[in-house]
């Protein structure tokens, strides 16, 4: 874990947050300026600081990411929904910790993103 990184001081149950699921690798709260009416972070319990600081050792990480959103997404009961990452402060990327977006819930209009 990283000094000074929010998602490891949640992961780490140092800052209360409205955490959805948990697993040994992955943690999955709710964003706290949502975007959408549901709006989850999938986060690593390991600290990696955005996608393009992924190591060899880090290659399932992300399917594993992608494999949860699908399993909240279902869990959520949205039909379609956005998955979204983004990498370094150009990229909008806001804590330097990985996370991947969940966001849906729209009704049957266009999201506003």
């Amino acid at each position: 874990m990283e000094r000074d990184c929010v998602f490891c001081d949640i992961v780490l149950s140092k800052i209360p947050s409205e955490i959805v699921r948990r697993s040994n690798d992955l943690v999955v709260f709710k964003d706290i300026k949502p975007k959408a009416p549901v709006h989850l972070l999938i986060v690593p319990t390991k600290h990696v600081q955005s996608i393009k600081d992924l190591t060899e050792e880090d290659r399932m990480l992300m399917s594993d990411m992608i494999y949860m959103a699908r399993d909240m997404a279902e869990e959520q009961g949205l039909e379609g929904y956005r998955l979204s990452v983004n990498v370094g402060r150009e990229g909008g990327q806001v804590v330097d910790h990985l996370h991947l977006h969940l966001l849906g819930g729209w009704s049957n209009s266009q999201p506003d993103l």
